[in-house]
């Protein structure tokens, strides 16, 4: 039987061993059969909703360790389903979209996900998707129990590794757990640049060139929260966090 438990910080994390509990939104019968017989082969315990305020009801009821959730929704979209789950409790996403459409992406990432994968995906790619986003929770709670000393400031710009918390100009800006942890990985090196290829495998833990789209949705997110001037575009290379001339 499962068993979770909740970190100081609000978040639910599954006890070492016990089986994950993913929930899976999609109103297409065949999508989400295809996704639930993949992940519980992986070992997950999968429950499906094929509207929107079925998913919120039964995220509520059965608190999911992690949602893949699809947009376009009967009832309510995809979008109000995250924000609805997330202003109740702090739980991974996984968005899909049938179209590749960048702003759909960064509306998704705005409102609480923390990825996203255009249809049509293979299986084998969504379940590691999955098991990344729920390595990255793992290690986001470890970190926030872990006491480091100082904030990393960069001019204006202040991270707070142990409260998982970034201010710009001394206000709160509100990140994803992604975009934190993406950057925590440009600032731990100021002014190197990083490529797209580096910051998939260091933030995402995923190898293949074909997720860099990821990336770069993810970095003008981030730069609409933190500023724009702040990451700095090398062309056909990567990205890197600009910091004040000493």
């Amino acid at each position: 039987m499962e068993q979770t438990h909740t970190s100081h910080n609000g978040t639910a994390t599954a006890t070492p061993g016990a089986q994950r509990r993913v929930l899976v939104v999609e109103d297409d019968p065949t999508i989400v059969d295809a996704i639930a017989v993949r992940l519980r082969a992986e070992g997950f315990l999968v429950q499906t909703a094929g509207d929107g305020p079925t998913a919120v009801d039964t995220a509520e009821a059965w608190q999911p360790d992690l949602l893949i959730l699809d947009i376009m929704l009967p009832g309510f979209d995809g979008l109000e389903v995250c924000r609805r789950v997330q202003a109740a409790r702090p739980v991974p996403v996984l968005m899909l979209t049938a179209r590749d459409d960048e702003t759909d992406m960064l509306v998704g990432l705005g409102v609480g996900a923390d990825d996203y994968m255009t249809k049509p995906f293979s299986m084998r790619e969504l379940a590691a998707r999955v098991h990344v986003l729920l390595r990255r929770v793992e290690r986001a709670a470890i970190a926030a129990s872990t006491p480091r000393s100082g904030i990393l400031r960069l001019g204006e710009l202040e991270i707070d590794h142990a409260q998982r918390r970034v201010r710009v100009r001394s206000e709160d800006v509100h990140l994803t757990p992604t975009e934190f942890d993406l950057l925590v990985c440009l600032a731990n090196t100021p002014r190197a640049v990083l490529s797209r290829e580096q910051l998939l495998a260091e933030v995402w833990d995923w190898a293949d060139a074909s997720g860099t789209r990821t990336v770069d949705s993810h970095i003008k997110a981030l730069r609409r929260k933190i500023g724009a001037e702040r990451i700095r575009t090398v062309h056909g290379v990567g990205y890197a966090l600009e910091t004040p001339t000493p």
